[in-house]
């Protein structure tokens, strides 16, 4: 298939190219029965940027932007009584919904599920029967839809993400020592002027054993840090950056560099109105106003306290036609590898764009919010 551009402004830089990975039964199967037109090879491929300023120009304006979880009923009554069993699958992050179509969700519906993502953070259902003409429908409710330049699409579907590990693999080999790829800590789209919201994946193959996707909260992570270490980075800056690289037009000699932005390293969701520390190692790269040894000390603590502490995070088994919707302006997440591509495994991920990232310094935890505050915590917070 001939790559094309996703936006006019895009230069083609890229020779066609063919596929010669067969797609997984399931995945064909799943793919052919929602009039995916896979006669001109799959996935689709757009033109990939080769310049910084390319890449800058794609979505750099303001938009507004309405989360539909602040508007829903705070008991969720419309989705949670129409579900069979509703399972949180840890204290602190994760709720899975037994017995919902997600194709099927009533708009006040779809806006109580954008509150409880943002409340817990992820949200599983199994057994999904959806197209990802319907997968991209749904993630329109949430926000804009990110249509990304670099990366494989499903035909006919801008904004549909494929996620093929082994198509991936033709282009970065993992092997057992450095899986690479999604295999670390990171978050969604971290250099969009607006990044990331909602994103929904939806696998339809999965290896029988591995392949789990963990996530943490950063709800809990900013909860870890005593309330003296959270005046030191509330308010403050960070600079994040894109996972692709790309050349200056200007000075192209100088090598690949990485489309930056600046944003705030504790953010507020505007659904809940609780704070998150919000940095991840494979992408947060400094803090602003910091001389380099103190930010990589700073940054570096703030990793090790979203990555390490276990009861922040939930650890998520795959099954065929499970979907997962994740927010990730309160997460990050991070695929095993342990099935060593093994096996096949295919989806499809729809990310929705959300508001430019804010702090606010009157905003409280999730645990103020929630009025779960242990005795410790209120010495704590008493003695600030």
């Amino acid at each position: 298939m001939t790559p094309a551009p996703i936006d006019s402004r895009i230069v083609d830089v890229a020779p066609p190219r063919k596929d010669t990975l067969g797609l997984p039964t399931a995945a064909r199967e799943r793919l052919e029965k929602d009039g995916i037109d896979l006669a001109d090879g799959y996935p689709y491929r757009p033109s990939r940027p080769l310049y910084l300023d390319d890449v800058y120009k794609i979505r750099d304006y303001d938009r507004a932007h309405v989360d539909p979880g602040s508007r829903a009923d705070p008991e969720k009554k419309a989705l949670l009584s129409a579900a069979k069993e509703v399972i949180h699958l840890t204290k602190h992050i994760g709720t899975e919904i037994v017995g919902l179509q997600l194709k099927d969700l009533t708009d006040q519906q779809k806006d109580e599920l954008g509150l409880l993502i943002a409340e817990r953070s992820v949200v599983f259902f199994r057994d999904q029967d959806i197209t990802p003409q319907q997968q991209k429908s749904l993630g329109e409710w949430y926000g804009e839809i990110e249509v990304h330049p670099q990366v494989p699409q499903v035909p006919g579907v801008p904004g549909v993400t494929v996620i093929w590990p082994a198509l991936q693999a033709t282009e970065s080999r993992p092997n057992y020592r450095r899986p690479g790829g999604n295999s670390r800590w990171h978050t969604d789209l971290v250099h969009e002027r607006q990044p990331a919201g909602v994103t929904h994946l939806h696998n339809d193959t999965v290896p029988t054993i591995g392949g789990d996707t963990l996530w943490a909260s950063g709800y809990a992570a900013y909860e870890k840090l005593s309330p003296g270490f959270r005046k030191i980075i509330d308010g403050k800056t960070a600079i994040y950056r894109s996972a692709h690289p790309y050349l200056d037009r200007e000075n192209p000699e100088e090598g690949p560099k990485y489309i930056e932005r600046e944003h705030p390293l504790v953010r507020v969701h505007p659904a809940t109105g609780w704070k998150a520390l919000w940095v991840n190692r494979a992408m947060t790269d400094r803090i602003v106003g910091l001389d380099k040894a103190e930010s990589d000390l700073i940054l570096g603590y703030l990793f090790d306290v979203y990555e390490k502490n276990v009861d922040i995070q939930v650890r998520f088994k795959w099954t065929p036609r499970a979907s997962a919707l994740w927010d990730n302006r309160i997460t990050m997440h991070n695929v095993s590898w342990d099935y060593e591509g093994s096996e096949p495994r295919h989806g499809t991920r729809v990310t929705a764009l959300a508001e430019k990232p804010f702090f606010d310094p009157n905003a409280p935890t999730r645990r103020e919010g929630l009025g779960i505050l242990g005795p410790d915590e209120i010495q704590e917070l008493a003695e600030q």
